[in-house]
């Protein structure tokens, strides 16, 4: 039954068909011997390897899972992110707490408003710190999102991240960095222009205080008296938007500083689009955080009282006392509630992979990844078991980042047609394709 279970498989695949065409057409003494030299040239080549049996592989599965750390890397959560579920957001909470201008606030607090970047003052944005502490945060932010949704396309939502900032940022609308039309006017050398009746009374003030009234304003200064005169009595009952662009001064200072408020900005904006594709995360840890600061020691104990019926233990009995359908410890008694809340052994994992096989607790479902039923439906899919699909579950999701990694690796591959250069008599450098397009037609 199984040989006939394997002549199917082969049939349906093709292989069995391709085959008879190679052997059975013109020239099939040449593919026999094509096939007997290929043979002898692998047995030379290895000619001392054993081989091994299919459980060595199960075997370096397990031990890759069991020593992370002399093996290649998997995806691992802190024991305060609870695999996915919270943010572990402490390292960032440092940075913030000891920023000069930040205020001291506690950890809880910090949860609700570490996105709350447009209440920092602007002019204390410019500064190392500030900027090393916002790196920090989207790092966080991006790794994070990286292992709990590894399908997700960062380039999609870079792009999107990039558009709505340019388009804010144009108009003077993005948080924290609203432009202030009137914020040029209330500078100590602003000069009031309401006394004044004309340019030549302006004039009568001379070209320093001339010069001086215009530079609070970003105006141009150069000139004559009576140009300077001209040029500052202009802008009297006009909002400074609606002055001429060719009279503003070319800073170059202004520049440098609007493009340091620029990449502060974009480091803002992915941090506002990260936080709001993490607010379920960021809820979730907010409650942990309170729970945990609010239970006592005592409401502990009434907890483990509430849960554990506490009886008198009978060494004697056959069948143990257990309402709550805990698993039995060595001693063959059910262990106790706590230790099996605390292990997660109330919580079942499905696995669609495994054929909807449910593990008991996330220590099984974690191990379950290098054991021979996952490995076996990975190899059911045509999919390598390797460590890039650990806590991937649904054959949709494992399909989908095969494909994709499938297409980065294509994307590192030498392409013949468009990366190899030729170069012509002339010394003219070309790609593949143009020289041979030259070549036939005679032009080189």
């Amino acid at each position: 039954k199984q040989w006939y279970q394997r002549r199917v498989a082969i049939t349906a695949g093709g292989i069995r068909k391709r085959e008879i065409d190679q052997i059975g057409g013109p020239n099939e003494f040449q593919e026999f011997y094509n096939r007997l030299r290929k043979l002898k040239d692998y047995h030379k080549k290895h000619s001392n390897e054993i081989a091994s049996p299919m459980v060595m592989e199960f075997l370096e599965l397990k031990n890759l899972r069991e020593n992370p750390d002399e093996n290649e890397e998997m995806v691992e959560f802190t024991d305060e992110e609870g695999y996915g579920k919270y943010l572990d957001l402490h390292e960032c909470y440092e940075q913030f707490v000891n920023l000069k201008h930040a205020t001291k606030i506690d950890y809880l607090t910090y949860l609700t408003s570490f996105d709350r970047l447009f209440e920092f003052p602007k002019d204390k944005k410019l500064n190392a710190d500030y900027k090393k502490y916002l790196m920090s945060l989207q790092d966080y932010l991006v790794g994070f999102l990286h292992r709990i949704n590894p399908l997700m396309n960062f380039d999609a939502e870079t792009e999107r991240i990039l558009d709505d900032l340019e388009e804010k940022w144009a108009v003077g609308t993005f948080p924290g960095w609203a432009r202030d039309p009137t914020s040029a006017m209330k500078s100590g050398n602003v000069l009031d222009l309401v006394p004044f009746d004309s340019a030549e009374e302006l004039a009568s003030l001379g070209l320093d205080r001339l010069k001086t009234a215009l530079q609070s304003l970003n105006l141009k200064c150069g000139g004559t008296l009576e140009q300077r005169a001209i040029r500052l009595y202009s802008t009297k009952g006009r909002d400074i938007n609606e002055l001429d662009p060719s009279a503003y001064a070319k800073n170059k200072k202004t520049r440098d500083e609007g493009q340091k408020q620029k990449e502060v900005a974009q480091l803002e904006a992915f941090i506002y689009h990260y936080t709001e594709l993490l607010s379920e995360q960021r809820t979730a840890t907010r409650e942990n955080v309170e729970r945990r600061q609010a239970r006592t020691a005592d409401e502990v104990d009434d907890d483990d009282v509430d849960d554990v019926d506490d009886n008198d233990d009978d060494d004697d009995e056959l069948i143990p006392y257990n309402p709550k359908n805990l698993p039995l410890g060595w001693d063959g008694k059910p262990i106790p509630y706590w230790l099996y809340k605390l292990h997660g052994l109330n919580l079942y994992f499905n696995c669609e992979i495994c054929g909807n096989f449910k593990y008991r607790g996330p220590k099984a479902f974690q191990r379950h990844f290098a054991e021979w039923r996952h490995a076996h439906g990975m190899r059911c899919l045509g999919i390598p078991n390797t460590a890039h699909f650990a806590n991937v579950t649904l054959i949709e999701d494992a399909r989908a980042l095969w494909e994709k990694i499938k297409a980065e690796k294509n994307k590192d591959k030498f392409q013949k047609e468009t990366e190899e250069e030729f170069e012509d008599s002339h010394g003219n450098v070309v790609s593949r394709k143009v020289y041979n397009d030259l070549k036939r037609q005679g032009l080189l």
